[in-house]
Parts: C-alpha cells; sequence; structure tokens
C-alpha cells in the first residue's frame, strides 16, 4: 500500500506487489487516470503487507480518510491518527447537547432508535479504527520530510529485483 503525493498536492493512495515498478508506471504516465493528469507524482508513504488482501483493505481504508489524518499517517504523527478520526459534524451525537437528543419523550422509540443507531454508528466506526491499529505493522515507513528519490531509497532497502 502506498501513498503519491501528485503535483497539484493531492494524495493517490494505491496497493501493489511490485512499488518500484508500479512507481515507474505511474512517472511514466501509465498509472491511474488520476495521477496521468497530475504529473509528476512523489512517493510520500508505504507500508508492505505478507497478504494482497490486507494491503487492499488498508488502501480502501486509507482512501476514506481526510487529508489531515493522511498528513499524519505521512508524517508518522500516529498519536493525532484518533483525533481526526473523529466526526466533526454539527449533528453527530457527540455535539448535539443531551436534551435536544432525547426527541420527543416517547420512551419506547426513543430507547430503540437510540441504542441501535448508536450502536451501529460506534461499532462500526471502532471496527474500523481497531483494525487498523492491530493489523498487520508496515514494515518501512517514508517520513514526509524525506526527500531521497523514492526509486533510490527503495533500491538501498534491499528491495532491489
Amino acid at each position: 500500500m502506498y501513498i503519491l503525493e501528485c503535483s497539484n498536492g493531492m494524495y493517490y493512495t494505491g496497493s501493489t506487489n511490485n512499488l518500484e515498478l508500479r512507481l515507474q508506471q505511474h512517472q511514466n504516465g501509465e498509472g491511474a487516470n488520476f495521477t496521468k493528469k497530475h504529473l509528476p507524482v512523489k512517493l510520500v508513504y508505504f507500508e508492505e503487507f505478507a497478504r494482497v488482501d490486507e494491503a487492499f483493505y488498508r488502501e480502501k481504508q486509507i482512501q476514506g480518510w481526510s487529508r489531515k489524518k493522511k498528513e499524519a499517517l505521512i508524517n508518522n504523527q500516529f498519536e493525532k491518527l484518533h483525533d481526526f478520526a473523529e466526526c466533526k459534524n454539527e449533528t453527530h451525537f457527540l455535539n448535539v447537547p443531551f436534551d435536544s437528543a432525547q426527541g420527543t419523550g416517547n420512551d419506547s422509540a426513543q430507547g430503540t432508535g437510540n441504542d441501535s443507531a448508536q450502536g451501529t454508528e460506534n461499532n462500526s466506526a471502532q471496527g474500523t479504527e481497531n483494525n487498523s491499529a492491530q493489523g498487520t505493522a508496515p514494515t518501512r515507513l517514508l517520513s514526509g520530510a524525506e526527500t531521497t528519490d523514492s526509486l533510490t531509497l527503495l533500491k538501498s532497502n534491499g528491495n532491489e529485483e
């Protein structure tokens, strides 16, 4: 799984079983349509996984993240990831005063609605975050501050084929 910074400053997240080849494809305009339109690209982060399905799951997870959360990952600021995962919408249940969240006062409808909605939201959100924290640990991370050519870095790390 890898993250590229495109020439327009946007991030592209993908996964591959051959990072060096995939980077060359992106740089040659043979990669994804998005990166083709925003060349050159720069490798800013990657993780290696033993299984393809784990890398694909992680790619899809990160694609759903905000820019700030991706930048925290790229810059190895792991302590900030949880903060950026919190919902900031005005209507989110944490941001609504307790009295207004109680509705009309119908006890049976209120209990059923709140329990099922909160259970679903909390379990899915927590499951996603916990799985990422407990998943396969990456074996090599790039710092956002590194400016070394990414292919040279891969070769010097023993990944040359």
